[in-house]
């Protein structure tokens, strides 16, 4: 369920990164004004985590995102009512509040029913369900368009929210109160492990050095993934002048490419603990082979083939991913699963906030006609700088040490013990 709320996520929220050109022809909007549209929802965003985080640690996974998913879908129909950039840019700033609650909901959901060892992997699959969205909106999204119009494309990707709104609320429960799920499991779940149940307030949470490496690290790399979004179709016609019927392939190799990233970048750290390297080292390797991998995208805007470009542009969405998964999974890592959605919601938010930068930055950057190569190279130091900022401040993912309150304890059928 988690794979899919991710794809849809991303089915809807790629929909205007790929009708850009023909919206900006029939429209007119600037190079600018295109960053401006893309802004509006990466800041709505932010403003989204703020409230997001909370919201699912208070009212539980399974109210919280079903909330989540019916405001984004409304919010994604609204876009065929727009008929300039103004209008565009009202309806992605609610879609960006609305989208917002996705992976803190997510996240938490993962906390709830994996043992931390297990985690990476787990998000690496459901995250890679963002690819899938990815991969198939360049499928439907064009043919929608040239059959029935923009207008039918918004409100066709709008629907699927509702669906799975049905199905969630039918099969999801926490594994504390479902029916299937044995005292063993539950146990195997917790690991054993005491964690507050008390949501820690904000204010403290903003004291640990925990919450400011996770919340410096989504800093620099989110923006790179909205810039890969919103602006992969927009640079395939640019460099090799690839319009919308003929975008489609190179966009679902890119993200095909992207989805077996997140889901082998999951598993990385797995095999790394079962060579008998610790789990917080695992994942920072792990990590650091992602970033690795990232480099070659400086090239990305200087080759001539668009299949070259393809190549590196699928290495470098795959490593990306594969970062992503281990990065969310930090927040569990270090945090106990009643704060998750809180902090979880913090990075973003500060992800959004670097994504606006760099958003506006790249529709100045391009309409000054200085090309997309400046842009690559920046994509290409994030990460490394990232994974630097993350291991020095977070102290190599170091547990915070948060003060016991209310304690859960293993035993899922007996007497709670507070201490």
């Amino acid at each position: 369920m988690l794979f899919f709320a991710a794809s849809i996520n991303y089915l809807d929220r790629q929909v205007l990164g790929l009708l850009a050109p023909t919206l900006q022809h029939s429209i007119g909007w600037t190079e600018a004004q295109y960053g401006y549209i893309v802004g509006a929802f990466q800041f709505a965003y932010a403003i989204g985590l703020i409230l997001a985080g909370r919201l699912v640690d208070r009212l539980g996974s399974r109210i919280g995102y079903v909330i989540i998913m019916g405001f984004w879908s409304v919010a994604s129909m609204g876009h065929a009512l727009a008929s300039s950039a103004l209008g565009f840019g009202v309806a992605r700033f609610f879609l960006g509040l609305g989208e917002a609650g996705s992976f803190p909901a997510a996240i938490k959901t993962t906390a709830e029913w994996f043992p931390q060892r297990e985690r990476s992997l787990v998000t690496g699959i459901f995250n890679s369900g963002t690819n899938i969205g990815a991969i198939f909106a360049p499928a439907l999204i064009p043919w929608i368009t040239i059959k029935f119009g923009w207008r039918a494309a918004f409100l066709a990707t709008g629907l699927f929210g509702a669906i799975w709104i049905v199905w969630w609320v039918a099969r999801y429960k926490s594994p504390d109160g479902h029916p299937r799920v044995s005292p063993s499991e539950l146990q195997y779940i917790h690991e054993g492990r005491a964690e507050p149940t008390a949501q820690i307030p904000w204010s403290k949470l903003l004291a640990y050095r925990q919450t400011w490496a996770f919340a410096g690290a989504k800093f620099l790399t989110d923006p790179i993934w909205y810039f890969y979004l919103y602006w992969l179709p927009k640079f395939f016609d640019a460099r090799y002048h690839l319009g919308l019927g003929s975008i489609g392939l190179p966009l679902i190799v890119i993200y095909n490419l992207s989805a077996a990233g997140s889901i082998a970048g999951g598993w990385l750290p797995t095999a790394f603990n079962k060579a008998g390297m610790p789990m917080a080292k695992s994942r920072l390797y792990a990590m650091l082979v992602c970033a690795c991998l990232i480099l070659p995208i400086f090239l990305a805007g200087r080759v001539s083939s668009v299949w070259s470009a393809v190549g590196i542009l699928g290495l470098a969405t795959a490593a990306h991913q594969g970062w992503s998964a281990n990065l969310f999974t930090t927040v569990s890592d270090m945090f106990p699963s009643s704060s998750v959605g809180a902090v979880v919601g913090i990075g973003g938010m500060a992800g959004s906030v670097g994504a606006v930068l760099f958003s506006l930055s790249t529709g100045w950057v391009l309409q000054s006609h200085h090309g997309y190569t400046p842009l690559f190279s920046v994509a290409a130091a994030s990460y490394l700088v990232g994974l630097a900022f993350l291991m020095i401040v977070a102290l190599g993912l170091r547990r915070a040490d948060v003060p016991a309150g209310s304690v859960r304890y293993s035993e899922p059928r007996g007497p709670r013990l507070r201490d």
